[in-house]
């Protein structure tokens, strides 16, 4: 089994820290194809840089020369998931609806501990567009930079920790979602100081996307995702 799992920025470290992730959740015989976006930002913290990602990610896949046996797309809370299920010729599984499908089947309630905190109406309105904000405790913000999580890893283990703590016991959440890509293989650490199950949305992509390969099953092609009609673009898609 082969599974891309594209990163959302174009931060190639970051790459790495979720792909590491990614292979550590996966079961033996999958192979991981890490994909980092031939344009678009550094990092994503808003609607504008998370339109140019959606597009990029899309032409990432598409690009992809070899076969493939499932998506996940790496970037909490962005958009592009429904594009990408038009194009991709096997299931396609986004962070955040992954993290939080496994949430709920692990406590009543979750929260979600992300970076700044302009993204969490972001966060907010994907959960809500999923069916997903029925059970979200709520939305956090660590105030940390996407970038910072690398730059400075025990200050984000320990601002991520605390609002998480603040989740469990003020917005009475159950389980904890770590709410950023980049926060891949920070799960123990915050459970550590909760004593309540953490959800890595990286981790929970894989396993599902492994186990949708396993039953059989694709992306529906009736009505919603059915393939984009065909018709003539100008000056895209970019040449592959």
């Amino acid at each position: 089994m082969r599974i891309l799992v594209v990163n959302v920025n174009t931060t190639e470290s970051m790459t790495a820290t979720i792909a590491a992730t990614a292979r550590a959740a996966a079961s033996p015989g999958t192979e991981i194809v890490a994909l980092t976006p031939s344009f678009g930002a550094e990092s994503v913290e808003g609607s504008y840089e998370s339109y140019v990602a959606a597009v990029a990610v899309m032409e990432a896949v598409r690009a992809y020369p070899e076969p493939y046996d499932a998506v996940v797309q790496a970037g909490y809370g962005e958009h592009g998931r429904e594009g990408l299920q038009e194009v991709a010729d096997s299931p396609v599984v986004d962070i955040t609806e992954a993290a939080a499908m496994t949430a709920q089947l692990l406590g009543h309630r979750y929260s979600v501990v992300t970076t700044l905190d302009r993204t969490v109406p972001l966060i907010e309105d994907r959960l809500l567009l999923a069916g997903l904000a029925q059970r979200c405790a709520s939305v956090r913000a660590s105030g940390l930079a996407v970038l910072e999580l690398e730059s400075d890893p025990a200050a984000a283990v320990e601002a991520i920790a605390a609002q998480a703590e603040l989740a469990v016991r003020e917005d009475h959440a159950e389980v904890v979602v770590l709410g950023c890509g980049g926060m891949a293989g920070l799960a123990e650490a915050v459970a550590a100081r909760t004593g309540a199950p953490v959800v890595d949305g990286v981790a929970a992509a894989v396993t599902l996307a492994e186990g949708l390969v396993r039953l059989g099953l694709t992306t529906s092609r009736v009505r919603t995702y059915a393939r984009p009609r065909p018709k003539r673009f100008v000056g895209w898609p970019l040449p592959v």
